[in-house]
């Protein structure tokens, strides 16, 4: 009626009316018919796979209807519920569902049947930022600015749902064909209903604040180039074995002690290190003493002299890589936003800006930033055409991959078991290090 009264105020004819009003009633029955009907895996064209594991498989897929673009997670259920990862899963698809922000991965559908759960994702083809690092070696100071600007949104984005994210790493930071960054593996993400996590929502251990052991296991002294190609040469190597690496773990975490959003925070900082230096603030040969440094980072945070960090820059890597309750974001992203170092960033017009780095993706379906797999029950991981002599990599019976990825344990009661392969986030799906961590420190600690 409201339709008829707007069309006979226009002073449309009438035989326009009722052609206006038939063309209306079409659209309203297909509307009609689309939402009875039941999206499922036979409405999609199944294309590259670029990732396999013992839940099941990621792969590039199109949309026969509309012809777009999406990559499928597809998990076995038998094996979701035999070791215990349905709720995982389940706040992965809440979160992705709930946010919605240019700055995450976004979530398109998800659909069952007898066997498999779907979730059918953003395809972003640009890689990510370890990719990135990795090849650049070191990031000009405007560089850094723009994608830790980018991540600062990210993480702002999920904080304002009352959602802690626990993982940023440079692994789950991926940029789209454009450039852009988005925050991806809600593996760890927990919704908060109070300030605090207390530690047996994520298990920790023990760890003695002395330095003793410290000093007795501390890597030999090197030049930041030393530092900075030894962390490239075993970086690969970190991302696909069990252990992986903890060097964005925030030492509250470690500690075993209640901790909140403020631990994002902290990761950012040892990101926006790594950025301008070219290695992580604690890393070492082993991540058992790095856990020792990030514990103890009041002894072990320096800035190499040969880095010629700014002023500014260090500045707001120390208020990141700091004590929580002094650490800045612990009031809201704003106070980081605030700080000099990001003086004259477009925060509200940042993503439609053109971005500090463009990958190369020469179409919408272009995995050359992704590792390669094999269409057979036991794949083989091929080099990128387009990969440097750092995408080398030792052979591994693991089925891990970059982008996609998998790794090799399972989570009983919130410790790590090595020896299984665990499927974990949408999309991009690094691993759950922090829990191989505590593995580690419940055996060896």
């Amino acid at each position: 009626m409201v339709l008829e009264k707007k069309l006979a105020d226009a002073d449309v004819s009438e035989e326009d009316q009722n052609n206006l009003l038939k063309f209306l009633e079409k659209k309203e029955t297909e509307y009609m018919r689309l939402q009875r009907h039941k999206i499922g895996v036979e409405d999609f064209e199944l294309l590259t796979i670029i990732g396999k594991g013992a839940f099941g498989e990621v792969r590039i897929c199109r949309e026969k209807t509309t012809g777009q673009v999406y990559a499928m997670k597809k998990l076995k259920k038998s094996e979701m519920l035999r070791r215990g990862q349905v709720e995982h899963v389940k706040a992965e698809r809440n979160l992705l569902a709930e946010v919605d922000s240019n700055c995450i991965v976004k979530l398109y559908f998800s659909f069952q049947d007898d066997d498999f759960l779907y979730l059918i994702m953003e395809y972003l083809p640009g890689g990510d930022m370890m990719t990135l690092l990795m090849r650049k070696d070191i990031l000009s100071d405007d560089e850094a600015r723009f994608y830790v600007a980018e991540t600062v949104l990210a993480i702002e984005s999920i904080h304002r749902h009352n959602y802690i994210h626990r993982d940023i790493k440079p692994d789950n930071l991926l940029l789209d064909r454009y450039g852009h960054l988005r925050l991806s593996d809600f593996g760890l993400c927990k919704p908060l209903d109070c300030s605090t996590l207390q530690e047996q929502d994520f298990s920790g251990a023990n760890i003695n604040e002395g330095t003793e052991n410290d000093e007795r296991s501390a890597a030999p002294k090197r030049t930041q180039q030393e530092q900075l190609e030894h962390w490239q040469k075993n970086r690969r190597m970190l991302a696909y074995s069990t252990v992986g690496t903890p060097d964005y773990i925030a030492p509250e975490v470690l500690l075993k002690k209640g901790y909140g959003m403020e631990c994002d925070w902290w990761s950012l900082g040892a990101i926006m290190f790594e950025m301008l230096v070219g290695y992580p603030p604690f890393y070492s040969d082993d991540p058992m003493t790095t856990c020792r440094k990030i514990v103890n980072w009041k002894n072990h945070l320096k800035f190499p002299e040969e880095a010629n960090l700014s002023s500014e820059a260090q500045d707001l890597i120390n208020k990141l890589l700091c004590n929580v309750n002094q650490r800045l974001g612990s009031n809201g992203a704003d106070e980081i936003k605030a700080h000099p170092w990001f003086e004259g960033v477009d925060w509200d017009r940042i993503y439609q800006m053109d971005a500090a780095f463009i990958p190369e993706v020469n179409d919408e379906l272009d995995t050359q930033n992704f590792e390669k797999f094999d269409e057979s029950e036991n794949p083989v991981r091929k080099p990128s055409s387009k990969s440097g002599p750092w995408r080398k990599m030792l052979s591994s019976k693991d089925l891990n991959f970059v982008g996609y990825t998998y790794k090799n344990f399972e989570i009983v009661n919130d410790y790590a078991v090595p020896g299984m392969s665990m499927l974990l986030s949408p999309l991009y799906l690094p691993s759950y290090v922090h829990r191989q961590t505590w593995y580690w420190f419940h055996n060896h600690v």
